[in-house]
């Protein structure tokens, strides 16, 4: 069975830095893409991030480009959004998502979530005053 657990968001001012971790289990997939996804209140959901397994390129959403950094760590199983200078505008619901559909999917910074198949259940980032 594949889980995946988000962890690490929270309330924090803008200019400051969160760390997400997507911790994960049960992937046996020789490639896949791992992928954090945002949806703000009233909004639809936009992807940010993504990481593939096969040789760790990493794509990015213009919105944060420069400010946030996606990693993994193989021997955790577990995906990071490093995410710096903080704005009220990223202020959103972040999911953490994996599959390997999308690998041979449409969008080729893999940023469709209709191409994934697994999701965390979310995690709240309030950037605020």
């Amino acid at each position: 069975e594949v889980q995946v657990v988000e962890s690490g968001g929270g309330l924090v001012q803008p200019g400051g830095s969160l760390r997400l971790s997507c911790a994960t289990s049960g992937f046996t997939f020789d490639d896949y893409a791992m992928a954090w996804f945002r949806q703000a209140p009233g909004k639809e959901r936009e992807g940010v991030s993504s990481i593939r397994s096969a040789d760790g390129s990493t794509y990015y959403a213009d919105s944060v480009k420069g400010r946030f950094t996606i990693s993994s760590d193989n021997a955790k199983n577990t995906v990071y959004l490093q995410m710096n200078s903080l704005k009220p505008e990223d202020t959103a619901v972040y999911y953490c998502a994996g599959g390997w559909r999308v690998i041979a999917g449409t969008n080729p910074s893999y940023l469709n979530p209709f191409e994934y198949d697994f999701w965390g259940q979310g995690t709240l980032v309030n950037v605020s005053s």
